[in-house]
């Protein structure tokens, strides 16, 4: 499954990211957090937090606002 990370600058294209790569990036330095683009289906999201689940990993995932328009939103994802 590929993600779109979080944008840097509202003007620039979200990079993406593999899901064995966020799984590397764990298992190598524990505990992340992950930002992802509003682009992201919100199911490819609740996906990625069952598998993490699935390999016992505490996940959480929420909408973090930073404007005042409805679409300024990205996704938070904890994983410990």
């Amino acid at each position: 499954m590929e993600l779109k990370l979080a944008r840097t600058a509202l003007n620039e294209k979200p990079k993406t990211i593999q899901l064995n790569k966020i799984e590397e990036a764990i298992e190598k330095e524990g505990g992340q957090i992950f930002y992802f683009d509003k682009e992201n289906p919100h199911k490819n999201l609740v996906k990625l937090v069952e598998f993490f689940e699935a390999k016992d990993f505490s996940v959480y995932l929420r909408e973090v606002r930073y404007g005042l328009s409805d679409g300024d939103y990205m996704y938070e994802v904890h994983i410990l």
